[in-house]
């Protein structure tokens, strides 16, 4: 699979993950959550950039276990729900967030 952005093919896996974590940007964000219909909020910001940190501490993806400790942690309790990640990532909020970041597929989901 490919996904045209800004001239550009980027090369996706056949769930729709980036194939070059370098490649990632945040014209590629936009273009992958669109094809998972989420139009990108500073709220949505937020968590991108804290899962790519998260991904830079811990070289993986988080769980959706640790994406909302993480949350919780340097976003605050009110950020820090399911509910909350659900709301701006519907159905698997770790693994939308990790392939709009740019990053691998958490291992725990499906």
């Amino acid at each position: 699979m490919q996904l045209a952005v800004n001239g550009q093919l980027i090369e996706l896996d056949k769930e729709g993950f980036l194939k070059n974590l370098t490649d990632w940007n945040e014209s590629v964000a936009h273009a992958l959550a669109t094809n998972d219909n989420i139009d990108l909020t500073d709220a949505h910001w937020e968590i991108i950039y804290l899962v790519r940190d998260f991904y830079q501490t811990f070289q993986i993806s988080p769980s959706m276990r640790a994406l909302v400790k993480r949350t919780e942690q340097m976003l605050g309790a009110e950020k820090g729900k399911s509910i909350y990640l659900l709301q701006l990532f519907p159905i698997s909020p770790a693994k939308f967030v990790s392939k709009i970041a740019g990053l691998p597929k958490p291992a725990n989901c499906l």
